[in-house]
């Protein structure tokens, strides 16, 4: 037979467990969000829209869309990356699995939080939170760090190639790329970290692209018979699913940075576990849209005096040509699922 054409074997046991944390921390964030909401309510934890760019520069054209969501709570992320934490301490901690995905999920959610936490009371740069200028070495630490554990206590230092490169002389499976592995794992952090952060700018959106690649990592990291990462992956899938339950058009509560943070350095570090960065480009397809629209905005308002975009993200692009931020959410979500779906066909496919 064909390998490439092998049935893919799974651990029933190993399904019954993802189903069952995925069931319970969905159905736990549910009971939970009500009270979290109630808690941000009360202490008036509500968002204060940014009335600048990440380049600091005034946007008057953001503020107008999105004046109507001024005060809704924020810190919404708390409830999907607290609960997988702690889930995770309490019931699935395993040293090679989810040591380093548990410990970034917790950094990145509390330096999100204290983000949130100076917009909140109008502290940072103009008011509105920490500026991607200071962000900037925050990510780069976490991301240093991670790079280190997985080369230096964990012994990664190659790369899975799903495919062939025929053009290259570079067939398809594991290639050592030895210390360069650092590097890379750097680049990819940091900007998927970025990328993700840009992404929570409409109801549901983030949220529904991180659940549906959570959901992803959890089938590859089953297909590579690592169960407890998979269970990982599956609690934070269910965790969000109970978010985005709270948080699609019109949002109860948003995000927040505590919540974008976590997730855009989660997710990367999920990638590399099961061996599957190559095809994380097609799996956070949207977030890597996004994240390259801010970046070619910058540089042409740097270089050329002149926008690409009416506003960066290119979310709020379409936005501002009249499109309902409903419409938006949903046809950048097909499209998230639909790349998903392609990533997880060429992991799948070779194996």
């Amino acid at each position: 037979m064909n390998p490439t054409l092998q049935a893919v074997t799974i651990d029933v046991s190993a399904l019954r467990n993802v189903f069952l944390f995925t069931s319970i921390s969905f159905g736990l964030g549910l009971l939970l969000a009500p009270i979290l909401i109630r808690f941000l309510l009360n202490n008036k934890v509500g968002k204060r829209l940014r009335d600048h760019g990440i380049d600091g520069k005034a946007t008057p054209l953001f503020a107008k869309l999105h004046s109507s969501k001024a005060g809704t709570p924020t810190m919404g992320g708390l409830l999907f990356w607290v609960s997988t934490v702690l889930a995770t301490l309490f019931f699935n901690l395993n040293r090679g699995q989810t040591y380093l995905p548990v410990f970034t999920l917790a950094a990145a959610g509390v330096i999100g939080a204290v983000d949130d936490l100076l917009n909140v009371r109008g502290k940072g740069s103009n008011g509105g939170g920490l500026r991607f200028l200071y962000r900037f070495p925050i990510f780069l630490g976490v991301a240093i760090v991670a790079a280190w554990w997985f080369y230096v206590k964990l012994g990664f230092s190659d790369v899975y190639l799903p495919f062939d490169l025929p053009w290259f002389g570079i067939s398809s499976g594991n290639h050592q790329i030895g210390w360069w592995y650092v590097p890379l794992m750097i680049c990819v952090l940091v900007f998927t970290s970025f990328s993700v952060n840009e992404t929570d700018g409409l109801d549901g959106l983030a949220g529904g692209v991180g659940a549906f690649a959570s959901f992803v990592f959890t089938v590859i990291a089953l297909t590579r018979g690592q169960e407890s990462l998979a269970i990982f992956c599956a609690t934070l899938t269910g965790s969000l699913l109970a978010f985005l339950w709270f948080n699609v058009h019109p949002a109860r509560f948003f995000m927040g940075d505590t919540g974008s943070m976590a997730l855009g350095m989660v997710l990367p570090i999920l990638a590399f576990l099961t061996n599957s960065v190559i095809v994380l480009p097609l799996i956070l397809i949207i977030p890597y849209i996004e994240g390259i629209s801010a970046v070619i905005q910058i540089i042409s308002k740097k270089l050329f005096k002149r926008k690409v975009f009416l506003i960066a993200p290119i979310h709020h692009h379409f936005e501002a040509l009249g499109w309902p931020e409903v419409k938006v959410t949903m046809r950048f979500l097909i499209i998230s699922i639909i790349g998903g779906a392609l990533g997880l066909l060429v992991m799948l496919t070779n194996r």
